[in-house]
């Protein structure tokens, strides 16, 4: 199920409402959903979306999240509207996670993202080898 941007932004408006109002102070630029899909560019001919970031520079502090992405992955997935919610739930948590630990001078959810990403990384360059080891 492909959920428009609008009901996406529907859904994030009550998740909003969810979280403790502590969660978003010094989150001056707000939350942004944007019709974006991105990915890793560091991976070419393969595929790993990015959900969301938590960008801090010269605009402040602020969150987004990239429509295009979870529209993608939603159909590749064949998510269900709890799928959806969910999706977007644990990606707000996340990114909500490292605007907090920004906050306090912190980089623990960050190096964690870094490690999986290169675990991720090494999990399918590996697997890529396989491949071309069985067309042989």
């Amino acid at each position: 199920m492909i959920l428009s941007f609008d009901q996406v932004g529907e859904i994030l408006d009550d998740l909003y409402e969810t979280f403790p109002e502590a969660l978003f102070d010094g989150l001056n630029g707000g939350i942004s959903l944007l019709p974006d899909l991105k990915t890793d560019p560091q991976l070419p001919g393969r595929t790993m979306y990015l959900m969301g970031a938590y960008c801090h520079d010269m605009m402040g502090r602020y969150i987004q999240l990239y429509y295009g992405s979870f529209a993608a992955l939603a159909k590749e997935e064949h998510w269900t509207a709890e799928d959806w919610k969910k999706e977007l739930y644990e990606t707000l948590s996340h990114e909500l996670t490292h605007h907090m630990e920004g906050l306090a001078g912190l980089r623990g959810l960050e190096q964690k993202d870094e490690e999986q990403i290169a675990q991720w990384k090494a999990e399918n360059d590996l697997e890529a080898e396989k491949e071309n080891e069985n067309d042989k």
